[in-house]
Formats: C-alpha cells, structure tokens, sequence
C-alpha cells in the first residue's frame, strides 16, 4: 500500500511538471520560483518542481510581493546578526547563505492532506463551471435536435411517405392551338395594320380563355365525358380524391387545379395542360375542351356576323317596302284619274276650244254677211244663227271641262302633279333600294373577312410517364417549408422573450 501510494503521488507530480513545462515560463522566472522554494524550505528537487510545490502550497512565485522578499539578506536566527557577520562567519556557513533544493527520497513521503489549497479548489471549481456549461450544451443541443427531429424531419418523412407510397400517379397531356383571323385584304386604316398579326384576335383569344377555365366549361365536361365521375374514384388517393357526391364548387377547384390554360399575348398562342389519373383519359379531356374552344369562337364570330348582317338586311328590307308603297300610290292616283296622261286630255280640251272658236267666229261672220243683204235669205240666216249657237253651246261646254280640269280636288292639274311627285318619291325609294342592297352585299363581305378560325398547333398526346408527383422535388421542397416556419417561429419566440425579460 505504501509503494502504491507513493507511485500514485509521482504520477500526479509528474503531469503538473508536464503543465508547467508546457506554460512556456521564462528561465528568469523559474529561477524566481526556486529561490522562492527555497526561502519557504520546499523540496524541489527542479524549476518545475519549485513552480509546483509554491503552487500547492497557495504561493504565487511571481507575485511583487515574494519578489521584494528575495532582495533581503538572509539572518542567521533572524536578530539581524547576518549583516555583522564576516567573511569568515559566511565561510563557516555555507549552508546558511546557499541553501539549495536536496533531493528527497520517494520512500519518505507522506501521505497527501486532505484539506485542498485554494489554487486546487480554483482549479476544480473552474472544472466543475465547464462540466457544467458543456452538460448545458448539450441538453440545449439535445432540445434543438428533438424539437428539429418533431417540427421538421418528422413532417417531412410524412410528406415524402406520402409522396412515395400513397400519392396516386398523375398524367398531364399538353396541347396548343391559336385562333386566326381570314385575310382582310380590303380592309385599311389601324384594322388593316393589325389584320396579320396576334392583336387582331386578343380579345377573342381572352374570351376563349376565360370560357375554358369557367365553371360553365367544367360542367359540359362533365356531362360529356364525367369529370366528376373520374376524380372519385376509390383507386385515388385520398388526399385527390373528391368526395362520393361533390359540389360543383369543389369539384371545380379540383378542374382549375388539374387544367391550367395560358395565354401568350406575343405569340399569340394558348397554351393547356390537362391532368388526370388515367393518360388516355387527359387526352381525351384537352381533346374535348379544344372542341369547346372551336364552337365558343364560332359563336363568337357567328354573332358578330349576324349582327352586321341582320343591320343591313333590316335597312334593305326597309327601303323595299317604302319603294312598294310608292309604286302602290302612283298606281292608284293613275287609276283614280283613270288617265295615264293628264296633260294631254288638257292640251286636247284646249285645242277643242281653239277648233271650236275659230269655227264661231266664221260661222259670226257669215251671219253677219248674211244679215248685211237688204233682203237676206232668211232660211240662211237661220242656219247661220242655229250654227253660231250650237258652236256657243259646244264651246260653253268646253270651257266648263277645261274649268273642271284646272280646279277642284279632283282636276287633271292637281292629279298630274301628284302623279309626278309620285313618280319623283318612286324614284327616291329605288335609290334608296339600290344602296340598302349595295349595304347588304359589303356587309356580307365584310362579315366573311371578320371569320375566326381556330387551328391546333400541338395535339394531346397520351403521356406515358406521370407528372406528378415529383418525389424528390416535392420531398426536397417540404422540408425547405418546414424549416422556414420552424425558423420564423424560432426567431419570434425569441424576439418576443427578449422583450419580456427587458
């Protein structure tokens, strides 16, 4: 046991001299703490050894103060006696002035105290502190891990589990078409600028769009082809999978989910990616959606064409009935006066009246011849004057048909003016037919120029690998989103500590 004792008090002095050797003190320093040694009458069998020694002793070999002691002479007894001394005294004595270090044999050792000095207890308080701040350290690091390992490695194994194991295989068919406008080579102006290029048909291209990816677009999908149907199906998973009996609005987030529709106004083209579960069944849903596309611009362009050409039409049919009622009233004004020539029954009535006065005026004037006999015939005279008054009669009667002619509601000159203003209104409203057919036929030629035409760029094709789920991406993904929220989380909680401590 002794033996053991003292190997195990070698040891330790050994790994403190090791220490010490390793601080890097200076000679002058080492020299310092063996005279240091020394003068409290420690064994130190070295440098090191002294260093150690005052240490455990609680003495610091560098203090000012020890450093001061080293300058005094040494006393002989301690009464001051040293300084008188002479040099034979001093070589008498050797010991007295020169006392140094004698090496000490290990089996003279005793066994260590039990009380520890203070530059120990520093040492193993400060041991303990550390111990201390590392066993923190590693119950915070333990903490982080765990609250990590449950706020985002554990939800993302969730996701990817799912995203491997259970998410339902989906196909996405890809197609493009654009709508095309019919050559307007007769057009002009800011139209026929933009005939040939993709702003011509925008709006209709908006339109379609905005059809497609309508809730009214959804339904006639489902009548047609059962998209409802098709998403309820017990093989999806549940996360996709529509309820037994949707809504039209949930199943119609599901269709604006699962049928993405682009416009590109440079090129002009639209872009749509239809998915579904089952690759044959996507195809066959952008199939039947570019159908809806075509009938939707033919209904477009269709009304717009009907419009124009009911318009015009409309404005023809118009003028044509105003010509039929002025062709109607000149035909009755002509049969009401049951003439087709006013003016010349009156000129014919006005040369009666002329034939007829200048017959009067000769037969006056051969009654007067008559008369101017002394013994006129008489039976001459007589006929004469039978003559003069009948042609006075026929001419009375002539003059009174010319009167009635002239004047009055029903005379030849009040008829022959509404026969030609008759005339004149017939001819307006053949004008005016004339130009409402001229309208009718520009119309319909503008009408087969404003014709949309939806032609498909890129047919659906079935796809043989699935789009979604991307595994690894999505995987990858979720665990970026979890740390995010765990972080943010992170970073108020301790905002919000720090302003409560403060």
């Amino acid at each position: 046991m002794h033996g053991d004792v003292a190997s195990s008090r070698e040891t330790r002095a050994e790994t403190d001299i090791d220490a010490i050797r390793r601080e890097g003190l200076t000679g002058r320093q080492l020299r310092m703490a063996r005279r240091v040694a020394q003068k409290h009458n420690l064994p130190a069998t070295s440098d090191f050894d002294a260093v150690r020694l005052l240490r455990q002793a609680g003495i610091d070999p560098f203090q000012r103060a020890n450093m001061l002691e080293l300058v005094v002479p040494f006393r002989d007894g301690g009464d001051g006696g040293g300084d008188d001394a002479g040099p034979g005294a001093d070589r008498d004595k050797p010991e007295s002035r020169i006392q140094l270090p004698q090496t000490i044999p290990a089996g003279k050792q005793t066994l260590p105290s039990t009380e520890l000095n203070p530059m120990e207890k520093r040492m193993r308080e400060i041991g303990e502190i550390q111990r201390d701040i590392a066993r923190r350290r590693r119950r915070k690091l333990a903490l982080l891990m765990t609250r990590l390992a449950f706020f985002v490695l554990l939800p993302t194994v969730i996701v990817g589990w799912y995203f491997y194991a259970v998410a339902t295989p989906i196909y996405s068919t890809k197609s493009e078409f654009l709508i095309l406008k019919a050559d307007n080579s007769g057009g002009g102006g800011l139209g026929g600028l933009l005939s040939g290029t993709q702003f011509a048909t925008s709006q209709d291209s908006i339109a379609v769009q905005s059809y497609l990816q309508s809730k009214d677009a959804m339904l006639r999908l489902d009548r047609d082809v059962g998209f409802k149907s098709h998403f309820t199906q017990p093989w999806i998973d549940p996360i996709q999978r529509l309820s037994p009996d949707p809504s039209n609005e949930e199943a119609y987030k599901t269709y604006r989910k699962y049928v993405t529709i682009g416009y590109d106004p440079t090129e002009g083209v639209l872009r749509m990616d239809v998915a579904a579960a089952d690759p044959e069944v996507a195809a066959e849903y952008s199939r039947k959606l570019i159908s809806y596309a075509e009938e939707r611009v033919n209904h477009l362009s269709e009304q717009k064409r009907e419009d124009q050409m009911r318009d015009a039409q409309l404005g023809f049919e118009e003028a044509e009935a105003e010509r039929q009622k002025a062709q109607e009233a000149l035909v009755a004004l002509q049969q009401r006066g049951a003439l087709l020539d006013p003016e010349g029954v009156i000129a014919a009535l006005r040369g009666q009246i002329n034939n007829v006065e200048i017959q009067l005026q000769e037969k006056q004037l051969q009654l007067a011849a008559l008369l101017d006999n002394a013994r006129p015939n008489q039976a001459k005279v007589d006929g004469a004057s039978a003559d003069v008054r009948r042609l006075e009669n026929l001419l009375t009667a002539l003059n009174e048909r010319m009167l009635d002619a002239s004047l009055g509601e029903n005379s030849l000159a009040e008829l022959s003016v509404r026969i030609q203003m008759a005339q004149a209104d017939l001819a307006t409203r053949d004008m005016m037919l004339q130009s409402a057919l001229q309208q009718v036929e520009q119309t319909r030629m503008e009408a087969n120029r404003q014709v949309r035409y939806l032609t498909t760029s890129v047919e659906p094709v079935a796809s043989q690998e699935p789009s979604f789920p991307r595994k690894f991406e999505n995987t990858i993904l979720a665990f970026l989103i979890f740390s995010g929220i765990y972080l943010m989380i992170s970073l108020t909680a301790s905002i919000l500590r720090e302003q409560v401590s403060s």
